[in-house]
């Protein structure tokens, strides 16, 4: 049976995260949708309570279904199509004529399709002819990006299925929190022991066999000292070292400083817990160790996530079938996202735009002369503080974020917004920063559009419309087409058919490391599992002498790692401090997260009846004695604050928090907003903000009271 062959149905995926779970969609009386889980590999018959209830977000009460203009009185009213889009290409042309290309800007979203991330990327650098294009993903995956090309040659979030951690004995989970983050993976993971990192007892850590409450921003002196017990105890892989892999000697020498005791003056954890966590991971016959947001978002987060894979490349994991090192992506097209062109330094396929043969293997499937792609631009955060400013952009599209919310320091970045002489978003609800935009154009939700994505485990899948969009409301590639028309772009370059526009992606991928040429919707369509690499191999599409289309590449580095010598490289990476300590002024450690009921911005969860109701507004978790400390009852609202600035949450007490640090979940809005705390500081390779750590104050908001 082909995987569409359901009478009255659709077989699709989850809006939501990079787990990609397999759902049924039916229409049901009263033009409601009915969903079910459907046996994918990844969920088995699961759901989290997000994808149970994520039909109600396509009829929520706000949902944009027309264009809106904002007037002369300030306020946004609505207009026809051709007069927003007349409008948006008019004032493009104007800024573009006065300031130069690099005065408009894009601003793209790990949840994007395929066909959407790879058309935003093309619209940028050829209709609009800027650089400035960058996206949300930056701030979820690019430091495990960075130390993953490094390492293997290659990024791929899980170079492996998810079915494969159901039979592993041991999983170390760094950072990570699944069994709020991505429910359905912990069916994966009841049977391995886990090792769990975290400075919260999360629902996560209290399943593990071993929590390693780690101080914040610790992260990567932990997996020096983790790495120093393997070598210190005889537990190293020797042959697999000298075989597969280049560097150990000096990542050895940077490790040999860190003794469990002195890691445990620095972390907090035990030195006991230390060589513990290392004698399960290397008597394990099937080990993993995987990397989360919480050992990322830091401004040294590629050397941290580095330091893991040192770990795991010491103890001979990755390239071997059962074992091996991934990071769990957290948008659901974080992988395809970043990897087909809405990224400020790269292009489709993975390729650098910085390479000379891979733009000039893109110039000729865009039928362009190479100079006319643009070179690589800012980082997201770089990209967002330059706004408005007077080298920076004065014009912005936005597809598909809520940077409002989600950005670091975002207070400044709603300012920056706010300076811009013309903001567009791109929406299906009006998220905080639609509603700070010059123009609004009302887009298409997953259930009512065709398309791909590419789960954490690089698989590739077929989205499915079960429902017509709303009257009044486009896709995603009819705007693009439709402004790069008016912008003087041929018709035909911006194709509005989801398959026309994946046809173009195995094109411009062909040939490089995120491969997508042997990859087609009939064969999506007809259930194949799919995992890039898949090049092209089909003799009757020109490879003669090869028999049938590839496979796919469900494991990789098996026979090899990326690198020409097909060998993964330790990483040389030391300890530092995060960018901002405590002081007397800001005594304690802020950190962020998420919760099981909401996501990323919490634009659509907060939306949803039951989602709002498990968890209606901002809190901030708080140990007892820290709160008696400061003065902060449970249950009354606080307030907290950063030199950047403060938020206002109602306290919430847990026992299983270190003393030394707050939490809050990012997802609320108004005074609400966690990210008005948090510090942007950059990682120096990923460009990563330092999300997780920031030095901050608690104490009772006045008339506070429950």
């Amino acid at each position: 049976m082909s995987d569409e062959a359901i009478p009255g149905a659709v077989r699709t995926h989850c809006p939501y995260c990079a787990l990609q779970c397999g759902t049924e969609l039916r229409a049901a009386p009263g033009g409601a949708v009915a969903v079910t889980p459907s046996d994918f590999p990844v969920n088995r018959g699961g759901l989290c309570q997000k994808g149970w209830t994520a039909p109600e977000v396509l009829s929520v009460r706000d949902r944009l279904r027309t264009p809106l203009v904002r007037g002369g009185d300030g306020a946004l009213a609505p207009a026809g199509w051709d007069e927003a889009l007349d409008l948006v290409a008019g004032r493009l042309r104007e800024i573009r004529a006065a300031s130069g290309p690099d005065a408009v800007a894009v601003f793209g979203g790990g949840g994007l399709t395929n066909e959407k991330a790879y058309l935003l990327g093309k619209f940028a650098r050829l209709a609009l002819g800027t650089s400035r294009i960058d996206y949300n993903g930056r701030f979820c995956m690019s430091s495990a990006a960075a130390a993953s090309n490094a390492a293997f040659g290659i990024d791929r979030g899980l170079p492996f299925p998810v079915t494969d951690l159901g039979a592993a004995d041991v999983v170390l989970l760094a950072g990570a929190n699944p069994a709020e983050t991505m429910p359905p993976l912990m069916r994966h993971l009841d049977r391995p022991a886990l090792i769990v990192t975290d400075p919260r007892r999360t629902p996560t850590a209290a399943r593990a066999k071993l929590h390693l409450r780690t101080a914040p921003g610790t992260d990567l002196a932990l997996a020096l000292g983790l790495l120093h017990t393997a070598v210190l105890e005889g537990l190293v892989d020797e042959a697999y070292v000298a075989e597969r892999t280049r560097g150990f000697e000096e990542a050895r020498r940077l490790a040999l400083g860190w003794s469990p005791e002195r890691t445990e003056r620095v972390t907090g954890v035990p030195a006991s817990a230390l060589r513990e966590a290392v004698a399960l991971l290397a008597g394990a016959e099937r080990a993993y160790i995987l990397t989360g947001r919480g050992a990322e978002q830091h401004s040294k987060g590629t050397d941290t996530v580095a330091a893991f894979v040192n770990l795991a490349l010491a103890l001979g994991l990755p390239g071997r079938e059962g074992s091996g090192y991934g990071c769990l992506t957290g948008q659901g097209n974080g992988q395809g996202g970043r990897e087909l062109g809405q990224k400020s330094d790269q292009l489709p396929g993975y390729r650098s735009i910085a390479d000379p043969a891979a733009r000039a293997r893109l110039a000729q499937v865009w039928g362009v002369p190479e100079s006319r792609l643009p070179g690589p631009g800012p980082s997201a955060y770089e990209l967002l503080d330059s706004l408005g400013r007077p080298d920076g952009p004065r014009a912005l599209l936005v597809a598909g974020s809520n940077p409002v919310v989600s950005a670091p320091h975002a207070g400044r970045v709603t300012e920056r917004l706010a300076s811009l002489d013309l903001l567009v978003v791109a929406d299906f609800v009006p998220s905080e920063t639609a509603r700070m935009a010059d123009v609004v154009l009302p887009v298409t939700q997953w259930a009512e559009e065709e398309g791909t994505l590419t789960n954490l485990e690089g698989r590739i899948l077929r989205r499915r419309a079960l429902l017509t969009p709303p009257k009044g409301v486009r896709s995603d590639l009819e705007v693009l087409q439709g402004l790069a028309v008016r912008l003087g772009e041929p018709a035909g370059h911006y194709p509005t058919a989801p398959r026309e526009v994946f046809d173009e992606i195995r094109r411009a991928t062909s040939g490089a490391r995120a491969d997508y040429a042997g990859i087609t919707y009939a064969r999506l369509d007809a259930g194949e599992a799919l995992y890039w690499p898949c090049p092209q191999t089909d003799p009757t599409e020109g490879v003669p002498g090869v028999a049938g289309p590839h496979p796919g590449t469900p494991r990789m580095f098996l026979e090899g790692f990326g690198h020409p010598d097909g060998r993964a490289r330790f990483a040389a990476v030391e300890f530092r401090e995060a960018a901002e300590v405590v002081s007397p002024a800001y005594p304690l450690v802020g950190t962020t997260g998420r919760v099981l009921a909401h996501y990323q911005s919490g634009a659509q969860t907060r939306r949803v009846a039951a989602l709002g109701a498990a968890e209606p507004e901002a809190f901030v978790e708080v140990h007892p004695d820290t709160a008696r400390r400061f003065g902060v009852a449970e249950g009354q609202y606080a307030r907290v604050s950063s030199a950047r600035g403060s938020v206002v949450a109602r306290v919430r007490f847990a026992e299983g928090l270190r003393t030394d640090t707050v939490f809050l979940p990012f997802h609320f809005a108004g005074r609400g907003r966690a990210n008005l705390l948090t510090n942007p500081a950059l990682d120096p390779t990923s460009r990563m903000p330092e999300f997780k750590v920031s030095a901050v104050r608690i104490e009772p908001e006045p008339g506070g009271a429950r």
